[in-house]
């Protein structure tokens, strides 16, 4: 029997809102939420409790109806310390970065008796941090980790609200946890499989956050200086995420750094004695697919074996093909919907006053110095993952010199995000220490 029953989703953005729709619309779960005591997430708490704590999801397309919902949330706690009762299961929304701060606030007493931990949107090493927490905390719970949030969902209005809309949903999604076998993890199959989604089960966590295909994308198309001058206000004309030179960053040198990272963090995986990506199949089967008339099968299938100037090819021949939807209906003009027009966003004021620094490439700075902690502790070079650092953490220098004085967020400060990495490595070296005696026993049978 799943330990779905009691639930507490932390985090109120559009994510914390569809899980919430789901929970009650397929299982009746009993629903918390908590967020925040902040001015950001005001509007939020006003907008639920006007609406007498009744929630709404809409779609974008007809083909996800069974993503739509409106209901009620049983308990809704304004600010993590507020949080009272008792929680089966808590479902993690929150930024990566703010797992344990999150955690911390909420009293102890409560979190020991949780039975199992859900991370949405986690990255890799995070079901590690989360599992040195909890085990701090004497606590035995199932950590159970996805490699990515199931589709696209925002503020139907723009402003948070009670209302969400969802405009994307993935076809697949991977799905691994610290306990085997899981009746938590059987249970979510069944709910994902009757939303019309294939959840893949790994054979561990951390496995299944390494199909994030943001892990190897984010960083090359973010962290260079085309996009870095953008993002921090030096260019003024629009640009755009996923489009080619000069009305993006992508190029032939950002295409090279791409798959470098990508081999950097495969010996990375490789090391953890887990099996890589095939990067190529990754993006085409798994997020986004391209016409056979542009990439052959065979290209697809074999591509990890291909030398490095055929992978580069193939991959550009990916982003060129993916400017517009090639499976979208051409209106009369015969154009088909501008894919890639998808705008770099420059820093900006937030709700609270403070200059802040857009999700991408904010969440991805993490993602990265994550990496390549556990790279450098597994003694793995990673000379590229070094490079992009290098170069953010100069944006960042240059900025925060150029606003001083005025009200900037701590996202303009240079970090070692030091305790996570202690916590991720402290778990990775146990299973490490735990996979060898195992080997050694085997080698002695």
């Amino acid at each position: 029997m799943s330990d779905l029953k009691r639930v507490l989703l932390l985090g109120t953005g559009p994510v914390s809102i569809q899980m919430a729709s789901m929970l009650k619309k397929h299982w009746h779960c009993c629903v918390g939420i908590v967020g925040r005591a902040s001015v950001r997430s005001k509007p939020f708490f006003a907008d639920l409790k006007q609406n007498d704590c009744r929630i709404r999801v809409s779609i974008q397309n007809e083909q996800h109806r069974r993503l739509e919902g409106n209901c009620f949330i049983d308990h809704v706690f304004q600010g993590y310390g507020t949080v009272t009762g008792e929680w089966d299961t808590v479902i993690v929304t929150v930024t990566t970065d703010a797992y344990i701060e999150v955690l911390k606030q909420i009293d102890e007493r409560i979190m020991r008796k949780v039975r199992c931990v859900v991370l949405i949107s986690p990255t890799f090493g995070s079901n590690s941090l989360l599992r040195h927490y909890m085990n701090e905390i004497q606590s035995e719970a199932e950590i159970i980790s996805f490699s990515t949030y199931l589709g696209d969902t925002r503020w139907m209005h723009e402003q948070p609200s009670h209302h969400v809309v969802t405009t994307g949903v993935k076809k697949k999604v991977f799905v691994g946890s610290t306990h085997v076998p899981s009746d938590n993890v059987k249970a979510l199959c069944e709910l994902y499989e009757q939303l019309g989604i294939a959840l893949e089960v790994m054979n561990s966590p951390i496995e299944a956050e390494t199909r994030n295909i943001s892990l190897y994308v984010h960083p090359p198309l973010f962290m260079n200086d085309f996009s870095l001058n953008v993002i921090f206000g030096e260019v003024g004309a629009k640009k755009y995420v996923y489009k080619m030179f000069p009305e993006g960053p992508i190029t032939q040198y950002l295409i090279r750094d791409m798959l470098a990272a990508w081999r950097e963090i495969t010996s990375v995986i490789q090391k953890l004695e887990l099996t890589g990506v095939n990067l190529l199949k990754f993006m085409t089967d798994d997020n986004y697919p391209v016409r056979l008339e542009s990439l052959s099968r065979d290209d697809i299938e074999n591509f990890s074996h291909l030398d490095s100037i055929h992978q580069e090819y193939l991959v550009y021949i990916r982003y060129t093909s993916l400017l517009i939807d090639p499976f979208s209906e051409p209106d009369q003009e015969g154009r088909y919907f501008d894919f890639s027009a998808v705008p770099i966003r420059s820093i900006f004021v937030n709700s609270e006053g403070y200059w802040d620094i857009p999700r991408m490439p904010k969440e991805d700075y993490y993602r990265i110095k994550i990496i390549q902690g556990i790279a450098n502790y597994l003694g793995a070079s990673c000379p590229t993952i070094d490079t992009f650092i290098t170069a953010y953490e100069r944006k960042l220098d240059e900025t925060a010199q150029t606003l001083k004085g005025e009200l900037v967020s701590n996202a303009f400060k240079v970090q070692t995000f030091e305790e996570d990495l202690k916590m991720i490595c402290s778990e990775i070296g146990k299973s490490r220490g735990t996979t060898m005696v195992n080997t050694h026993e085997e080698d002695m049978a």
